[in-house]
């Protein structure tokens, strides 16, 4: 399914531009799939220094975000998703970079298994990103929030820093809580992508690819 997910994204791929990718297993079909297609796109920019070198394996252009006006298209995956296409990333510890690219992006395609579609956001529990001397404040911060943090041990990001993992969250408004989030010190983003939700959800299922828009 998640092959069948990134195939159909390559329909979002315009010639002669540059795109955005993501990271994850996900992402990785679709770096694979994109290798066909190779010569049709200016080049791409990536999500995470894992990204980077699979594109680079493939003898696709990466550059970097500061050299380009925009982006066409940022084609992602995501851990949660509801039906207003807000979303939860970071499992794999790219959210910082992954919301840069998909903000310099004039459409973000997410492409998921349909197991990833919810009614509320939260059971997949919340990535953060901190800098290292605010982890323990920031994780005090998130108990009082109704959240038990975790912190994600033996992982440092491309950014040199740390991951909070929130679990037992019931996220009822998810671009009022990512607001209030990225407003604690030491926070460098959290894993929510709803003031910035997804443009397109390509699910796979077992009778084929549904669009959600």
């Amino acid at each position: 399914m998640k092959q069948a997910v990134a195939e159909a994204a390559l329909t979002y791929v315009e010639a002669g531009t540059i795109i955005g990718v993501g990271t994850g297993s996900t992402a990785n079909f679709f770096i694979d799939a994109l290798a066909r297609i190779k010569n049709r796109i200016d080049g791409t920019v990536a999500s995470s220094l894992a990204t980077e070198k699979r594109l680079k394996s493939h003898g696709i252009p990466v550059l970097e975000l500061n050299e380009v006006d925009g982006l066409s298209v940022y084609v992602d995956g995501a851990d949660e998703s509801n039906h207003y296409l807000q979303l939860i990333k970071g499992g794999g510890g790219a959210l910082t970079r992954e919301k840069i690219v998909a903000a310099a992006s004039r459409k973000f395609v997410c492409i998921a298994d349909e197991s990833k579609l919810v009614d509320m956001l939260g059971a997949f529990p919340l990535p953060i990103e901190v800098i290292p001397m605010a982890r323990s404040f920031v994780a005090r911060e998130m108990v009082k929030l109704g959240g038990k943090p975790v912190y994600r041990e033996g992982f440092t990001t491309d950014n040199g820093n740390v991951i909070i993992d929130v679990h037992n969250l019931e996220i009822m408004e998810p671009a009022k809580l990512e607001a209030e989030l990225n407003n604690i010190p030491g926070v460098v983003t959290n894993g929510l992508f709803a003031l910035r939700p997804a443009d397109v959800l390509l699910l796979g299922t077992p009778n084929g690819v549904r669009t959600v828009t």
